[in-house]
């Protein structure tokens, strides 16, 4: 397997490879055989083309294309396998002899294996699900990266033992392989077998063929292989090609892992990473590599980016951008497009390098002469050249180097680029794109050189820019074909396709050098004849030669055999190459190769440099001179004045009030967010998949994971213990302690696994408690935990998350529900995520169409705002770069070539700093040593304090990724602070993740005292608590995680991030470290809102770059001096001064003119609220910060006679400053704190104003950023989208195709979101890479959320506000609102003979009962507006009756009361739990939600028709009914006997009319049944049915006819109860023939309303005595099947009409209980005797009061009505539906006009506007409202009620009325000695006569009201009843209700009594 046969020809196999090569050429279709020599190795290529569906096919048939000379399209060989010999065995997986070769039959028996042979596994086409073992030589198989494996074969067969097979042909016959194509073994031996622990065979790692799909193991050769774990170098089409820029480093596929042809097995990560045990033989080689490249992670090869600056190139006259040759590559016409960036990217790829320091590995082999790479190339370079492989012809490789390796730099990513850039995407294949060509080899290398030409000199060229310019070329060249395919239905077969071949290969050189002509030299070709090898020899000549100084690219292109291309670009700039060769080292090998350089010293030499810049010698001495000669002097005046502002808090003097930490309040924003979380998790509770029962949970739990940092696990303990979240969900049971807290926040460290094992225990012991397991920072660490199983013994906390988040428990635990918090939810949005898109929350936006959609009184600044403030027309920019500390970082790169740029940037930095604080301190010739930047930090930094009466200070962010060069950095500024005698003016913290926070005693001292600490032993813990310190905290850690930083935080230095190492996720994560919150009000004053605001229009003589800033802050006299300063267009505040020296006076100036300010000119001009910042910077209390603050500053700002103002027409030139007479030109003197020359008046208000924090909480602190990346954050591509945005998302994914659309500025989050789901594929690192392999094909876990929002805004408060509102939630859901009205009118009945006076009976007693009166008084408090009924019994006082409420308030004003839902409850739609899916619909025995629809008609002669009813009724009810035989037609419903007496099952059918309540009617009576059996049915309205049958899948539903769609209750009413009369007639017809009695039929239903929520019972102890006045009793909640059976059990029931039970109340008194039954109204829940009622009808009309209505016509047909009033029923408010879903409304619909009940009715044949309402619904609700209209003398006149004949209705609460019943035997109440003041004649029948009229007596001028259906009827009832004998009427008195004609209005005579 090594490399013996590496390059050269050995003899010894020359006669069997000619042997091969001839009996290959006999076998092959083609002409031409392949060269001998090219055979004897497997083509040394170790890239592989991933394509998904490109020019090679992902079918095994192409794999080897190269090898039969197939081109892509041809089709396989026909192959005809031999016959076997007669008798042999032909059993596929056994062999020809008969014996067994599966692994699973023989993976436990010894198999003999001779020395040099490896057992693997062969895959049989008939077998798909089976291994064959088979044993074969070594040498036949590839070494570790798909190379040198021998040609032909010899193998042995395991099972018979044969030996000797030479051909695979003959061995495939042997075992049976059953081939319709031609045998290979590269095809068919896919697995290396290994013995597991147990001894057993197993399938191992993939056998890496070259060119096979499965590229499974790492390549060493080439300069950036492999990463992660040997299976890492991935070239399978999952690999990075398919999908990436740069992804050929090492794409880390596992062993085997799949690519993402549905061809492809899918071998475990598991297995692919055994140990490295090869059939019981040790395989060093593997170990090795294991060790070596482990320590790995997936990065990007990051390529740099362009900045757009400067003119465009111009283009060679010869080429056109519309010549078809170039096929538009990308680049429109025109000047600012030289680069389209829109996609550029970085595409993240993990690679491993070698161990030690050189990032450089071993050559690729390959045939062909060596290249010798020259010794002091390095040296004469000053960097080392990157070469990229190209194009390589199907032969052709990549010449082998030799000679000085470590110089050099080769990488696959262009050729996978290329490669990936030849499939053609999914998104075609829908249009049969097969037929579509790819971009041809030679096009797609001009493409590239002519992108190189564009690239400026100070940009790096991009994969993902090219693979867009390749991918626009082709969608150009192609856009017929493709249009054509959208039009045209896909073929089954396309066609052939058609050469697409503008530039030959001849052509080319000649174009790229016609291209190049143009660039001055920047990109050189170099054209060969032969191979590659000459042209990089000459390349390294050109170097040595130093030919190629000005050139940035070589372009080597090979057009020489077969008219196929070899090329190879080398990037030879010194700039390009070395970014690009750093880019290409993993995060890992970054770290190694930074300390092995500090290690070795190899620094020292950039150390000796430095001394030599320094005019007086090394920097040490002469801080040691300076330390010697102002000790004394330094230590009294500076210390002083920071001691003495210290000290005035305590003596008394006025501190400083901008420092106050605002309590802990949650904002607008993240209640949002909170609210958003919990309908998301409802949402997930209401879904058909049952995934979550929150029915179930009683409490919340919770659990937040965190990184392993120190400060960010103090800082999520310190939201926890100030939200009082664990006091809201009751978790604190004792007195809440530190510890208590630690419990609930996981650092996922070492010791996370035993606590996360404790919280999986506690969640499977109470499974009654919802689990929320908060995995904050969920970007971070998303290895997988098979990854972690390779390298464990190295670090135990890699594949953490994915170990304890992932893991089985937690997916399957049905009270666990998973939140990923992140700013940053690239990573898990990717095509294989397990977080549904609809379980997504993002952040909402502030704005809206220009609306402020949550005001909030702090304004975020995020990324965004941050790049708009370099938008031209802004004010100074808060992001800039610093461009002589670049230009300082460059010249040094190119002088120690050897060093990595991160060490030189950090030793260049730490200089500057060091020197800009000497400068400060005094030695004014170091300013020329350090930058403008820098400078303006340190100065700031040292005199922040002074003013400020407490001495608050500013922090400065020092962000050092590499914790080495940390360490460095920390221990070189703490010297040069010892030494300048600078200790007490600010503090240096270094910050590293896996540490606390150390702060010195002084410090300390200080923040105690500002935070009014009293503990001695307090120390700061977070950021947070370093508000107001001055600082520089070193932040270090390759990501930040999660760490908030406070208010104070004034400058964020991030030129030291790691550039070269771009990715969206590391970008913005490194960005987000500045993310701030500041003040978004403005007071009216507009004072301490900063100059800044002021307007370029109110300032005429102002330009871009000459801005002159009046500074009124500082406490000093110096605040007199203008300051100006220049703000170049390029954002570089330093760009017109390399040196620095030209600033210094100015520096000198502006620090004199505002000690400390942070604004210093620039940042004057920013935009500054004024206010504190967010909870995550730190909290500030806004009142009193402006109250100190404001005044003073209106003063100097306003007023010019109170205030010093500057003489503003001083104008000086560009960068000069004027300083004032007063200000001191020495730093270090300008620096004291007080001045004798400030003007009295004024002085200490205005130094209260001027502290730092306040400052620096009005505005966004200023971020520096590496050049690089400063360009890539701040271009932007054509939509206006930020060009980093569009960068690969993270380290752990890659594109799916270089077929994608570009990200879009327009997208929202979401959007955003679905592109990376199905543009993004995680790599075979990343945790979520098998998901989709578990065979679901969602792959979504339904209990898991992923929320996201921008850095610091404020999650944490948002996830703890949603743990509260979810607890609360909780409570709510076992809680329900319900009516709790008291009974009305109870005064108004009397005493005697009123109550049944036996107590204590369980059942009235009939003959007791029928001697009780009717009270015909409605006591039922929803009728608290309706008419009183008056009776003999009863005289009425006016005042007996109490205030009427407001009509319209009905709803709104009725009283509830909350209460516990018992066991017995019935339940909504939202409600799931495990006992009641079968009755709801998920029945094991029948099909889910099936059910039938069966119509049933009878004839009603009162309707005149026949009633036609639908019922449905599902497969699980159907026992409930009688169908015919055959023809399955509904015929009745099963009625039980009266005599049964089963307690089983409930006997009357249940219907509940219902109307807009298909969620929250409440249906769900299983529990409120107590599980008995009972018959529900739902009597809907028709449009309605389709709804309701989706929620209710499992009820019977009774459709209503379409004619009721807009009618009532009534309507419901009517109809259930005449169906059940006319199923009653059927089923005693039916039973008679069995036998039974029609009378023996039970005869009941009940008629619920569908609020019924609860039932309940009252027992009584009051001895049973019928005297006994003393009785006390309880109630409690019980079943309905307690109370219908207790009903149903009655003696003599059938002789009772109507049966009901008293409504709940809190307030029901003993009174109300004593007696147990009354005959009386009942409502709401009513049991119905249909046989007695036959002939009593509900009103089909109705829709108010219909129950009243019936009430009164049962009793005056003699019939009884009791009531139970030991049993209440509550009734749940529910908000929607029922009556409330009938809306009165113009029919005109314009009209917007509120209509009122007044309009309701309108003269006849007016013009009014008619409404779109039923007529009679509006005769009620104007009769309700508006009756005193018609009887005027009624009104509050009890004592002479309106005569109502035959009907009810409401006349509203003023009027009271007595009914009649015109039906003879009638029991009507005694009229006589009533004088009524009304008559209301309501649609009267026959029975109704003039002399039935007679008997009344009517007031004189009492009114008489008529309502007939149309005037006619109007007219003859006049007639008939004699009306115009005792009434007068008037044409005028004539009304209709507002209705069309149509609509059948209704028709209203009013007449008065003679």
């Amino acid at each position: 397997m090594g490399n013996s046969y590496a390059g050269q020809l050995k003899t010894t196999r020359f006669e069997e490879v000619l042997h091969s090569s001839i009996e290959a050429s006999l076998r092959s279709n083609s002409l031409v055989p392949r060269p001998v020599f090219s055979q004897l190795y497997l083509e040394a290529e170790q890239q592989l083309s991933a394509l998904e569906g490109g020019s090679r096919v992902d079918n095994e048939e192409e794999e080897e294309e190269g090898e039969g000379g197939l081109e892509p399209t041809c089709p396989p060989n026909p192959y005809q396998m031999h016959p076997p010999p007669e008798g042999c065995c032909t059993t596929d997986g056994f062999c020809q002899a008969g014996k067994d070769l599966r692994l699973v039959s023989i993976s436990n028996e010894p198999v003999e294996v001779p020395a040099g042979f490896l057992l693997v596994g062969a895959k049989s086409p008939s077998l798909p699900d089976h291994l064959l073992v088979c044993a074969v030589d070594k040498r036949f198989l590839p070494d570790d990266n798909g190379h040198n494996a021998l040609l032909g074969f010899s193998g042995n067969c395991v099972g018979c033992g044969k030996k000797g097979f030479c051909y695979f042909t003959e061995f495939s016959n042997h075992i049976n392989l059953k081939l319709t194509t031609q045998p290979k073994k590269q095809k068919h031996l896919k697995y290396y077998l290994v013995r597991n622990a147990q001894g057993a065979l197993t399938k191992g790692p993939l056998i890496c063929w070259r060119g096979s799909e499965f590229r499974g193991r790492p390549t060493t050769a080439g300069p950036c292989s492999s990463s992660l774990f040997p299976p890492l170098d991935s070239s399978g089409p999952l690999a990075a090609f398919s999908s990436e820029p740069t992804p050929g480093t090492n794409a880390s596929i596992p062993l085997g892992a799949p690519p993402a042809g549905p061809a492809c097995d899918h071998p475990s990560l598991a297995a692919a990473t055994s140990p490295a045990v090869s059939n019981g033989q040790d395989s060093p080689k593997r170990q090795q590599l294991v060790k070596n490249k482990l320590a790995a992670v997936p990065r990007p090869a990051a390529l740099g980016i362009f900045s757009n600056s400067g003119p465009p190139k111009k283009r060679h006259k010869g080429w056109s951008p519309e010549s078809p040759s170039a096929a538009d590559g990308g680049y429109p016409q025109g000047g600012g497009n030289r680069a389209k960036y829109e996609s550029s990217g970085l595409s993240c790829v993990p690679q491993v390098g070698l161990v030690g320091p050189a990032s450089v590995t071993l050559p690729v082999v390959a045939s062909g002469e060596p290249v010798s790479v020259p010794d002091n190339l390095l040296k004469i370079c000053k960097a080392k050249p990157v070469i990229f492989k190209g194009k390589s012809s199907s032969h052709g490789n990549f010449p082998y180097l030799c000679g000085n390796l470590n110089d050099v730099v080769v990488s696959p990513l262009l050729y996978a680029c290329y490669q990936n850039s030849q499939s053609i995407s999914r998104a075609y294949e829908q249009y049969g794109a097969s037929a579509i060509q790819p971009i041809s080899e030679e096009m797609q290398l001009l493409l590239t050189v002519y992108y190189l030409v564009q690239l400026a000199a100070d940009q790096v060229p991009l994969m993902e820019d090219l693979e867009q310019i390749f991918l626009r070329s082709w969608r150009e060249s192609h856009l017929t074909e493709i249009r054509q395919y959208q039009q045209a239905p896909p073929q089954p077969f396309p066609p052939a396709p058609s050469a697409v071949a503008p530039v030959t290969s001849a052509q080319l050189p000649w174009l790229a050098g016609l291209a190049a002509s143009s660039c001055n030299d920047s990109v050189h070709i170099i054209e060969c004849t032969y191979s590659l090898a000459e042209g990089l020899s000459e390349m390294f000549r050109l170097l040595i030669e130093g030919k190629l100084a000005k050139t940035n690219y070589v372009v080597i292109i090979c057009a020489c055999r077969n008219a196929a291309i070899d090329s190879c670009i080398a990037v030879t700039g010194k700039y390009q190459a070395r970014i690009l060769s750093e880019s290409l080292l993993t995060p890992a090998e970054y770290q190694k190769e930074v300390n092995y350089e500090l290690v070795t010293g190899k620094v020292d030499s950039l150390g000796a440099f430095f001394s030599t810049l320094c005019p007086e010698g090394d920097i040490d001495i002469l801080l040691d001179k300076f330390h010697q000669e102002n000790q004394g002097h330094i230590s009294s005046s500076l210390t002083a004045s920071v001691t003495k502002s210290a000290s005035l808090d305590v003596g008394g003097a006025p501190a400083c009030t901008s420092y106050s930490l605002e309590p802990h309040r949650i904002r607008p924003f993240q209640l949002a967010v909170a609210q958003k979380l919990l309908s998301h998790v409802c949402s997930i509770a209401d879904s058909s998949t049952q995934s979550l029962d929150l029915g179930s949970f009683e409490k919340v739990d919770f659990l937040i994971c965190i990184p392993p940092s120190e400060v960010t696990y103090q800082q999520t303990l310190f939201h926890v213990w100030h939200s009082g979240v664990l006091l809201e969900l009751g978790l604190d049971k004792e007195h809440m302690t530190k510890q208590r807290v630690e419990q609930y926040v996981l650092k996922l460290d070492a010791e996370a696994q035993t606590k996360f094992k404790s919280f999986l225990q506690n969640s499977f012991q109470n499974p009654h408690t919802l689990f929320v397991l908060i995995h904050d920072h969920a970007h971070w660490d998303l290895v997988s935990s098979a990854v972690h199983n390779l390298y464990s013994q190295s670090d135990p906390s890699v594949g953490l998350v994915d170990r304890l988040l992932n893991c089985r428990e937690v997916k399957e635990a049905p009270n666990i529900v998973t939140l990923h918090v992140t700013s940053f939810p690239y990573a898990l949005q990717t095509q294989h995520t397990l977080v549904s898109p609809y379980n997504e929350i993002h952040w909402p936006a502030s704005y809206s169409n220009g609306a402020d959609l949550y005001p909030e009184n702090k304004k975020y600044f995020g990324l965004s705002e941050f790049i708009e403030s370099t938008l031209s027309g802004h004010s100074l920019p808060l992001l800039r770069y610093d461009s002589s500390f670049e230009a300082m970082v460059t010249a040094l790169g190119k002088r120690f070539p050897r060093l990595h740029s991160a060490v030189i940037r950090t030793f260049v930095l730490v200089q500057h700093y060091a020197a800009a604080m000497m400068a400060v301190s005094g030695l004014s010739q170091m300013k020329n040593y350090t930058s403008v930047e820098t400078l303006e930090i340190t100065q700031n930094l040292i005199n922040s304090p002074k003013q400020c009466p407490c001495g608050h200070g500013l922090m400065v962010l020092l962000r050092v990724p590499c914790s080495p060069l940390a360490a460095v950095a920390y221990e070189r500024l703490a010297h040069v602070r010892a030494r300048l005698a600078l200790e007490q003016h600010f503090e240096i913290i270094l910050g590293n993740p896996s540490s606390g926070i150390t702060v010195g005693k002084h410090f300390v001292k200080q923040l105690k005292m500002w935070q009014k600490i009293e503990d001695a032993e307090w120390r700061p813990q977070t950021y947070l608590e370093l508000e107001g310190l001055p600082c520089i905290l070193i932040f270090s850690g390759m990501d930040p995680h999660g760490e908030s930083l406070p208010r104070s935080l004034r400058y964020c230095d991030l030129r030291l991030i790691n550039s070269s190492c771009l990715v969206r996720t590391a970008l913005e994560q490194e960005l987000g470290l500045a993310a701030y919150f500041v003040s978004n009000e403005v007071p009216l004053e507009k004072g301490p809102r900063n100059e800044g605001l002021e307007s370029d229009a109110e300032k005429p003589s102002s330009t871009d770059n000459e801005d002159e800033e009046l500074v009124t802050e500082g406490s000093t006299s110096e605040k007199r001096s203008p300051v100006k300063r220049e703000r170049p267009r390029s954002r570089d505040s330093a760009s017109s001064c390399r040196s620095s020296k030209a600033s210094s006076s100015a520096l000198c100036g502006e620090t004199s003119a505002q000690p400390g300010g942070p604004l210093q000119g620039e940042q004057t001009r920013s935009p500054q609220p004024c206010g504190p910042s967010e909870e995550g910077r730190g909290p500030g209390d806004k009142q009193r910060l402006r109250a100190s603050q404001g005044p003073p500053a209106v003063i100097s700002r306003h007023s010019p006679g109170l205030a010093p103002q500057p003489d503003s027409s001083l104008k000086t030139s560009q960068r000069s400053v004027q300083v004032s007479v007063t200000s001191s030109s020495q730093l270090s003197s300008s620096g004291s704190s007080s001045s004798p020359m400030v003007p009295a008046a004024g002085t200490l208000v205005l130094q209260a104003t001027q502290c730092s924090v306040t400052k620096a909480c009005q505005q966004p602190p200023v971020v520096f950023l590496p050049k690089l990346v400063y360009d890539m954050v701040t271009s932007t591509d054509s939509s206006g989208l930020p060009k980093a945005a569009s960068l690969l998302p993270s380290h752990s994914v890659m594109w799916a195709s270089s077929f994608r659309p570009l990200l879009s500025k327009t997208m929202t989050s979401t959007e955003q979101s679905l592109y990376y789901r199905q543009w993004t594929v995680p790599r075979p690192s990343h945790m979520d890479y098998g998901n989709r392999a578990e065979g679901r094909v969602d792959g979504f876990h339904p209990r898991r959320l992923l929320l996201s929002g921008p850095p610091q805004i404020g999650k944490t408060g948002a996830y703890l506000q949603f743990l509260s509102i979810l607890s609360r939630m909780l409570i709510r859901l076992t809680e329900v609102d319900v009516y709790d009205e008291e009974e009305i009118n109870i005064n108004l009945r009397e005493e005697s003979d009123w109550h049944y006076l036996q107590l204590s009976d369980p059942w009235p007693d009939l003959e007791l009962f029928k001697k009780l009166p009717f009270d015909y008084i409605i006591h039922d408090p929803k009728y608290e507006d309706a008419s009183l009924v008056c009776s003999h019994h009863q005289s009425i006082k006016r005042e007996d009756r109490g205030p009427s409420r407001k009509p319209d308030d009905l709803y709104v004003r009725r009283q509830t009361a909350r209460m516990r839902l018992s066991k017995y409850a019935a339940y909504n739609t939202y409600h799931h739990c495990e006992h009641c899916h079968q009755y709801m619909g998920f029945h094991p025995r029948y099909q889910l939600y099936e059910s039938t629809l069966h119509a049933f008609a009878f004839s009603y002669s009162m309707l005149g028709e026949e009633i036609q009813l639908h019922f449905i009724i599902p497969k699980s009810k159907e026992h409930h009914f009688v169908f015919s035989q055959p023809g399955g037609q509904l015929e009745s419903m099963r009625l039980p006997l009266v005599t049964d007496k089963s307690h089983e099952y409930i006997k009357s059918p249940t219907f509940t009319p219902t109307t807009g309540r298909h969620e929250h009617g409440l249906f769900n009576l299983y529990h409120a049944m107590d599980g008995a059996s009972h018959l529900h049915v739902l009597v809907v309205k028709e449009y309605e049915m389709p709804i309701y049958k989706k929620y209710w899948p499992n009820h019977i539903m009774l459709v209503l006819p379409s004619i009721f769609n807009s009618a009532g209750v009534g309507a419901a009413h009517f109809l259930i109860k005449e169906l059940s009369y006319h199923n009653l007639e059927l089923e005693r017809n039916r039973q008679e023939e069995l036998g039974i009695k029609p009378q023996d039929i039970w005869p009941f239903i009940v008629i619920s309303d569908d609020s019924c929520v609860m039932w309940n019972v009252v027992d009584i102890d009051g001895g049973g005595e019928r005297s006994s006045r003393e009785f006390s009793w309880s109630e409690r909640n019980v079943s309905l099947k307690y109370i219908m059976q207790h009903i149903e059990a009655a003696p003599n029931i059938t002789h009772y009409a109507l049966i009901g039970m008293r409504k709940w109340s809190s307030k029901t008194g003993s009174r109300e209980v004593r007696a147990p039954f009354s005959r009386c109204h009942v409502h709401d829940f009513i049991v119905l005797n249909v046989d007695l009622t036959q002939n009593v009808q509900y009103n089909q009309n109705r829709f108010l009061c219909d129950d009243v209505d019936f009430n009164l016509r049962v009793h005056s047909a003699g019939l009884l009505l009791c009531r139970f009033n030991r049993f209440s029923v509550m009734k749940k408010q529910i908000a929607v539906g029922g009556h409330r879903s009938f809306h009165i409304t113009s029919k005109v619909s314009d009209n917007p006009v509120a209509i009122v009940p007044a309009q309701y009715i309108c003269a006849p044949d007016s013009k009014h506007t008619f409404l779109a309402a039923p007529a009679q619904l509006l005769l009620e609700k104007f009769l309700q409202h508006h009756s005193h209209r018609f009887f005027p003398l009624s009104l509050k006149n009890h004592g002479h009620p309106v005569l109502l004949v035959d009907c009810y209705l409401n006349l509203g609460s003023q009027i009271s009325v007595c009914y009649v019943s015109s039906r003879p035997h009638s029991l009507n109440i005694s009229c006589s000695d009533f004088m009524f003041s009304g008559l209301l004649l309501y649609l009267c029948d026959s029975f109704v006569g003039a002399s039935f009229l007679k008997k009344f007596h009517f007031l004189k001028g009492a009114t008489l009201c008529v309502i007939c259906q149309d005037r006619n009827s109007l007219r003859q009832t006049v007639v008939r009843l004699e009306l115009e004998d005792q009434w007068q009427f008037r044409l005028r008195d004539e009304f209709q209700t507002a209705n069309a004609k149509e609509d059948r209005p209704l028709f209203f005579l009013t007449g008065r009594h003679i």
